[in-house]
């Protein structure tokens, strides 16, 4: 059985308020918040939005999940997992959607149910792609050094993605 790991902890699980859901972006007229992912390898994370703007970190992980909360001209202000934020430039980020594994090691199974066979083990830190979310359970790819993992969570399990949220 493959347990895919890296070194990222993740700590809470965000929880978009409906009232919250309703509201767009300025700029694309999107909904805020939302969920998009790192396109790059690396992303400064500026302490507002413009060059100008010191860099508080650097983002190292292509496809980490992050929550838009705010856009000004060519920035969003985003959010990863721990609540950590600031400003990045929009040519940075991605719709694709992923999720990080919150829980300390979780479960791909063959088909969304607790009872499906297990295809691989998740260590928290993981980032998995979304290939569809349903109410309560998400199909995910993951990747390691050992090949390509595709399997369904429990979305109570990863970060990423809204707990009403449905993706096809």
């Amino acid at each position: 059985m493959a347990v895919l790991g890296v070194a990222v902890v993740a700590i809470a699980l965000a929880i978009l308020p409906a009232a919250a859901q309703q509201a767009t972006g300025p700029v694309t007229n999107l909904p805020i918040p939302r969920y998009v992912s790192l396109k790059t390898n690396e992303a400064n994370v500026r302490r507002g939005p413009g060059s100008n703007h010191r860099i508080d970190w650097v983002f190292v992980q292509r496809g980490t999940p992050l929550l838009v909360t705010a856009e000004f001209e060519n920035w969003r202000r985003i959010q990863d997992q721990e609540g950590a934020g600031g400003w990045v430039h929009f040519t940075l980020l991605t719709g694709v959607r992923t999720v990080v594994v919150v829980n300390a090691r979780i479960t791909l199974h063959a088909e969304p149910a607790a009872d499906a066979r297990v295809v691989a083990y998740a260590e928290r830190g993981v980032i998995g792609w979304i290939d569809a979310c349903r109410l309560d359970w998400c199909e995910i790819d993951a990747r390691d050094e050992d090949g390509r993992y595709s399997g369904w969570v429990r979305k109570s399990d990863v970060w990423g993605v809204g707990p009403s949220e449905i993706l096809e």
